[in-house]
């Protein structure tokens, strides 16, 4: 179990992340009030501003002041194999990647 540093000290579990997205859309919008009626919003900015949005395989929606790409970053860093695994996959045309 690896754990990633969303900011300001919280930590997620890597592998329950299932997309981290930009806030600037309208449906990132969406997201974060559903997730907050249903009482599975977390919000580890601190009162600074939301800049990504990350999504759990538990349908919790995580607010992180952290930029989607520094998340990105990090994943990488901890995966390696993975993120190597995922690109050789997509390239021989047999993966299981999802786009979103």
């Amino acid at each position: 179990m690896q754990l990633l540093n969303v900011g300001f000290g919280n930590t997620v579990t890597v592998e329950r992340i299932i997309a981290v997205i930009n806030t600037g859309s309208s449906p990132a919008r969406k997201l974060k009030e559903l997730a907050k009626a249903e009482g599975k919003l977390v919000d580890v900015t601190e009162g600074r501003r939301t800049r990504s949005i990350l999504v759990m395989d538990s349908n919790h929606v995580i607010l992180s002041s952290v930029q989607p790409d520094t998340i990105s970053q990090r994943i990488s860093a901890l995966q390696p194999s993975y993120h190597l695994a995922e690109l050789a996959s997509a390239e021989k045309g047999g993966g299981s990647s999802v786009e979103l």
